[in-house]
């Protein structure tokens, strides 16, 4: 059988990564798969829920958390997300395609085989998500696990925008838990250099309250 791999929420400040593995039969992908940065939200979220509706499609998801991304790096840990999405669908003799995580597609696919824990056959390319139907579908899976997770978030702490360092919203959410609490909220990548910069603001703020 064949599998595709992406990832979604490399890059933001706040929340988890997500990496899925969709694994099934072409004939079984809805209309419309696509890259999922290509695709409205409303497509995205129907087309993920009939991804996971579909009992002909295996879909296995790895989250990376906060503090597991503080802990780390990114390079290894997207690596040890495809294969942990992996290992939750594969079996002996299947054989797939990772959106390439690396600027060596063909390193970052041995790294992932070397996790798996069936005995696959795993390829990588860059822009897989926008040429692979599986890799597409697994994208959409992917990026609606991390959007789920942003409005999880949002409902505990309120409005946290995107997550996404560029965002003013959730650079304006970061400076106000840190006045409010003194501390950065526990979803918050602490090690991400925005972090230093709240807490450096935070800081200079109350310094020149004296």
């Amino acid at each position: 059988m064949k599998f595709g791999v992406d990832e979604a929420g490399k890059g933001p400040v706040l929340g988890s990564m997500f990496a899925a593995a969709v694994r099934a039969p072409l004939e079984a992908l809805p209309d419309g798969i696509d890259d999922s940065k290509r695709l409205t939200d409303a497509t995205r979220e129907d087309l993920a829920d009939r991804l996971r509706a579909d009992d002909r499609v295996a879909v296995g998801l790895a989250e990376i958390t906060p503090t597991r991304i503080d802990d780390g790096n990114m390079n290894d840990l997207t690596v040890a997300a495809h294969a942990e999405a992996l290992s939750a669908v594969v079996e002996v003799g299947d054989a797939g395609l990772c959106d390439a995580g690396d600027v060596d597609a063909d390193r970052f696919a041995a790294r992932v085989a070397e996790r798996v824990d069936a005995d696959v056959n795993v390829a990588a390319e860059h822009g897989a998500d926008g040429a692979d139907e599986l890799v597409g579908a697994a994208s959409i899976v992917a990026k609606s696990a991390r959007e789920r997770h942003v409005v999880a978030l949002s409902e505990e702490f309120g409005d946290v925008g995107s997550g996404y360092p560029s965002d003013p919203t959730t650079r304006e959410f970061l400076r106000d838990h840190v006045e409010r609490t003194g501390e950065l909220p526990d979803c918050a990548r602490t090690s991400w250099s925005t972090c230093d910069d709240v807490l450096a603001a935070a800081e200079q703020s109350a310094l020149g309250d004296f």
